[in-house]
């Protein structure tokens, strides 16, 4: 079940720690929010090194489905009313600002970039697109109204951008990683203040950037209520259409499309980790009836961190931690979110202002909706009284069929049937599951 990304693209390979080593600063995570962040400090000439467990890549980036655009679902007109006019156009000045730095860097990196139009539709509710078209417009987001797609099916409307991008997210990340201080198979065991212990020697850091998709500091910050994980299923088609364009639906539950070469990618199935959802089954009924002829020739899934106002957290980890900092909860939109923290943490560690920080600020208000949810799923996790558990915090794991893993539902942890471990912010592998 490897994606796309993977299965056509030569990796690259980075030497394991070997002994202690001394940095200004320590990026902890190879995604392509650490390795923006490594790419974009180097640059700046501040000493840093990046420490990957794995392998860079390997993580949640490999199963994106790479999209670069500042629609990140039908969330434009609701972000006015949540934080007003200005704050808005401050995180969608942000995605415009990623954009033209992903353009840029692409006219010299062979990575299939290609421009596209994106579209945010509606099976039925044509009120709320026209709504966040109107709000897309007031923020500068030159939004158009569209009452057609070239989808299989009709829409009630949808939110049309010119201009967007996609790419292949691997053959990018591998080629700004060339001679960055990166680091591979350096698991980090143990967070000290201006010390972090590996498996093979200790970096000793003055700052540090937290970039591990969901943050490994249970003591600070309070992630552990401020973030769900939320996963999704992504199946490949051969022979099937160009939908000449980038779509997702605006339902949390809908379905998203876009062609890589002669493919193309439908993604849905969408469920809380830990939960039950339509997985890929969902999608490859919907293929078997609106692309009879096509393959299925590929199939994967993915798992984002998602926030309880939907704006990621960029920024400072608490107020408790000066020196340390965090990437994380890109809600879906990771390649324009990436590129975001990378903008912001650079600035900030250099003791610099950045005008997009408040926006991301982690600090800012939890009193949203979505924090009732997270305390109930927390709670019933931690009193279901089932084996095994989680060793994050101790919630029960339910067995997921169609992946054959034990899931979490409180923070999205996820394990083998022989308990290694698959997804964070559970840390080691399970001490039970498989024996």
């Amino acid at each position: 079940m490897e994606s796309v990304w993977v299965k056509n693209t030569q990796s690259i390979s980075f030497k394991a720690l070997e002994g202690d080593k001394n940095t200004d600063l320590l990026i902890v995570g190879g995604g392509m929010a650490g390795v923006l962040c490594a790419y974009k400090l180097k640059n700046a000439g501040v000493d840093c090194i990046l420490a990957e467990a794995e392998k860079i890549g390997n993580g949640i980036t490999k199963n994106t489905t790479a999209k670069i655009t500042l629609q990140h679902g039908a969330m434009f007109d609701k972000l006015i009313n949540r934080f007003g006019l200005d704050r808005a156009r401050l995180y969608i000045d942000a995605q415009k600002s990623a954009g033209r730095e992903y353009e840029q860097l692409c006219r010299s990196i062979d990575c299939d970039y290609e421009i596209k139009d994106s579209y945010v539709y509606s099976l039925n509710d044509q009120k709320k697109i026209k709504r966040e078209v109107e709000a897309l417009n007031l923020l500068g987001g030159k939004a158009e109204y569209a009452n057609r797609t070239e989808l299989p099916f009709e829409v009630a409307g949808a939110v049309r951008v010119k201009n967007q991008a996609q790419f292949h997210p691997l053959k990018f990340l591998y080629a700004i990683s060339k001679d960055l201080p990166i680091f591979e198979h350096t698991k980090i065991l143990e967070l000290k203040p201006n010390q972090a212990v590996t498996t093979r020697g200790v970096i000793n850091y003055k700052k540090l950037i937290i970039a591990t998709h969901f943050p490994m500091l249970n003591k600070h910050g309070a992630y552990f209520l401020k973030l769900y994980q939320h996963r999704s299923y992504v199946i490949a088609l051969k022979n099937a259409q160009n939908v000449n364009g980038m779509y997702v639906d605006e339902a949390d539950k809908g379905l998203s499309f876009r062609n890589y070469g002669e493919l193309l990618l439908i993604g849905g199935g969408a469920h809380r980790t830990g939960k039950k959802g339509g997985c890929w089954q969902e999608l490859e009924l919907f293929a078997k009836k609106h692309y009879p002829k096509a393959q299925v020739v590929g199939k994967w899934a993915t798992q984002d961190c998602m926030t309880l106002d939907r704006v990621p957290y960029i920024g400072q980890y608490s107020q408790a931690t000066p020196c340390v900092y965090v990437a994380t909860g890109f809600n879906k939109w990771g390649m324009t979110n990436s590129m975001v923290a990378a903008e912001i943490l650079c600035d900030l560690v250099q003791g610099k202002s950045n005008k997009y920080a408040q926006i991301f600020s982690p600090s800012r208000s939890i009193l949203r909706p979505q924090l009732a949810v997270n305390v109930f799923e927390s709670t019933v996790g931690l009193l279901t009284p089932t084996a095994p558990r989680c060793p994050h915090l101790g919630c029960a794991l339910k067995y997921n069929p169609a992946e054959h893993s034990w899931d979490c539902s409180c923070h999205g942890s996820r394990f083998t049937e022989k308990g290694e471990l698959i997804d964070n912010p559970a840390t080691d592998d399970h001490p039970s599951i498989g024996i």
